[in-house]
């Protein structure tokens, strides 16, 4: 398999990638760039089709965290890791026990966190094993769960969105989200309080029933919410949701959302432009689950803290959109170069330690 000319690898730090038939665990560490702070990001399981497929995304989503981090002003770099397999069924204590070795392994180069797949509990079982991981704190109300603050900020981003591309609140805008999980139903929950019309679909039965018995939202089939009559589009779910065979059929006029490069390519962010549909960069927008994270490594969770920094969000998606609209350029472009321009600035090189200063 191809490494330095991988068409996603991009002067990445560290690719690390551990095989333990003993308890099934595949998978890989990618760190992006530290130049801010220690690498930190999430830990998928995901039953990717293939181990091409596996890196691809821990490459593109660990360069995501680095330019998340950058953008939402905090000390901390660009890390993920990704475990191979199914995890309804492949999950184990043992598994998760191997990928605390394995993190551990890397001797405080990454930081791991929950994320699709995995749970609090399962970093709870990591960290048995490593002292570099988060997401473990005891607030009473969602432990160290930062799906809700990634919903909080999303629901912001999409806020901020509304208001510059139809000019006004979210009273009666109509939003498609495609994937009502953890944090779409947190985001949904914000949106139907704000007096939207929410739509949703997911490949889970469960989690749609949930969201329309608790907050009245209207089902769609999986195969009509991209293409939904609505104002608001919201990716929710995993990455490319955003390609050539999507990108035609769209009628929202904003696609803002959750996931992770919603984007398929960087031609998706110049096409949407050239369709006049205001994109909120991924990046940008989900930035409060590692902001939430910044948060509970400093030791220093206090909810008001953490909800006046996610609050930035969509000042920040306000400033990416008027440049764009001033240089006719892609949102998801001006968001690159900003962000370029604090992790490359020319610093003094500093020995980072495994947790945020």
């Amino acid at each position: 398999m191809d490494i330095f000319s991988h068409p996603d690898f991009d002067q990445h730090e560290l690719l690390a990638f551990r095989d333990d038939p003993s308890t099934g665990l595949k998978a890989i560490i990618a760190v992006h760039n530290s130049t801010l702070g220690p690498a930190t990001g999430g830990c998928r399981m995901f039953p990717y089709v293939n181990d091409k497929d596996a890196l691809s995304d821990v490459l593109r989503l660990s360069r995501g965290m680095t330019y998340k981090s950058a953008l939402a002003g905090i000390a901390l770099g660009g890390g993920k890791s990704v475990i191979i397999g199914n995890p309804q069924q492949l999950k184990t204590r043992e598994l998760m026990l191997a990928m605390g070795d394995f993190i551990e392994s890397q001797n405080g180069n990454y930081t791991s966190a929950e994320d699709s797949g995995t749970s609090v509990s399962d970093m709870a079982i990591i960290a048995e094993r490593t002292a570099h991981v988060t997401g473990l704190s005891d607030d009473p109300e969602h432990g160290g769960d930062p799906s809700p603050t990634t919903a909080y900020g999303v629901y912001k981003g999409i806020a901020a969105a509304v208001d510059f591309q139809l000019g006004g609140d979210l009273k009666g805008v109509r939003v498609a989200l495609q994937g009502i999980g953890s944090v779409g139903y947190y985001l949904a929950k914000h949106l139907r309080e704000a007096g939207a019309v929410v739509f949703a679909a997911d490949v889970n039965r469960r989690n749609i029933d949930r969201a329309v018995a608790d907050l009245g939202v209207v089902e769609l089939a999986l195969d009509k919410v991209l293409n939904a009559d609505v104002d608001v589009l919201a990716p929710c779910a995993m990455g490319g949701a955003i390609n050539d065979n999507t990108i035609n059929n769209i009628k929202a006029t904003v696609v803002a959302g959750a996931a992770n490069n919603q984007l398929a390519t960087v031609a998706m962010g110049d096409a949407l432009l050239a369709k006049e549909i205001l994109y909120a960069p991924d990046y940008v927008i989900n930035a409060g689950g590692i902001i939430d994270v910044f948060y509970q490594q400093k030791g220093n969770r206090s909810a008001e803290v953490v909800k006046t920094h996610v609050d930035k969000i969509g000042d920040t998606l306000t400033s990416i959109f008027q440049r764009s609209k001033e240089e006719s350029s892609a949102t998801s472009t001006i968001a690159d170069v900003i962000a370029e321009e604090i992790f490359k600035k020319p610093v003094s090189k500093v020995k980072h330690s495994s947790r945020a200063a």
